[in-house]
């Protein structure tokens, strides 16, 4: 392990293998194609093919072959024993210097019996599946959690597949609204609890230094608006995303959150994406 962690941090120590770890990092629990991150990254196939084996001997990224194509997906177990050496090592186990090892959450009072969370759903184009996860996180988790979307690259108006299912479905959709990302960093911005992605491309892209380190997470999945076919089909495709972010978002208001550390708050949120 010793002998690991030097090569570890000279592999990071190199700003185009760091972009690559940190874009595994955001698309966790996902298995990324090459093909995708060569695409995000701007990186050509065999410049990124050896920052990958870099990588991938250091422990820090794993990969798998189905058929023809490769994916990687960052080595949680390789990354957990480099935080507790540099931890208990190098740190001393100094707690204050360790975020992870601080339970709770910023929106959390001792005072409070009831505290509300603040929630970011964040997706590229913020008029669809991002709003579907705002209303139903508003409407499933009630008063626990202050709740807002926005996009990276937002539409200058809403889906109108994506209206009409929210209305299907009996929401109120009068206050939606597609919002930048923008308007939620800031010294006026809510300090969130939580950020969510819910698109590969959003997490694809650098995102900003939430203040606060709030617990992430990638709930990706296909866009419906990008569907084709007759207005039927594209219609099934905006209850299916509906019907997906419904699921996680139940499985997520269930959670104890004030029960749980932040160790175990992000381990939740994770499972979540691989099981709903």
């Amino acid at each position: 392990m010793e002998t690991m962690i030097p090569l570890r941090l000279s592999v990071l120590g190199h700003p185009q293998r760091l972009s690559v770890f940190r874009l595994l990092m955001r698309r966790f629990p996902d298995r990324v194609p090459a093909s995708e991150i060569g695409a995000a990254l701007d990186v050509k196939s065999s410049t990124l093919s050896s920052y990958l084996s870099a990588l991938m001997q250091a422990g820090l990224v794993t990969q798998a072959r189905e058929g023809t194509w490769l994916y990687y997906q960052a080595d949680m177990g390789g990354i957990r024993d480099t935080m507790e050496a540099l931890f208990f090592d190098c740190c001393r186990g100094r707690p204050e210097l360790c975020l992870p090892v601080r339970p709770g959450l910023q929106s959390e009072d001792s005072s409070m019996t009831d505290p509300r969370y603040n929630v970011l759903f964040i997706c590229t184009g913020n008029s669809a599946r991002s709003i579907f996860a705002e209303t139903l996180l508003r409407s499933i988790g009630g008063d626990r959690f202050n709740v807002y979307s926005a996009g990276t690259k937002p539409s200058s108006e809403l889906n109108p597949f994506a209206v009409e299912t929210l209305r299907a479905k009996g929401h109120a959709v009068g206050s939606l609204r597609a919002k930048n990302v923008i308007e939620f960093t800031g010294s006026t911005a809510p300090k969130f609890d939580f950020v969510f992605t819910v698109c590969d491309q959003a997490a694809n892209e650098e995102c900003p230094a939430w203040e606060g380190q709030p617990i992430s997470g990638h709930w990706g999945m296909p866009d419906p608006v990008k569907a084709e076919g007759s207005e039927a089909e594209r219609s099934l495709a905006f209850q299916q995303a509906y019907g997906t972010l419904k699921n996680r978002i139940q499985a997520f208001s269930a959670l104890p959150i004030a029960e749980l550390d932040r160790i175990s708050l992000q381990k939740a949120v994770d499972d979540i994406a691989l099981n709903h």
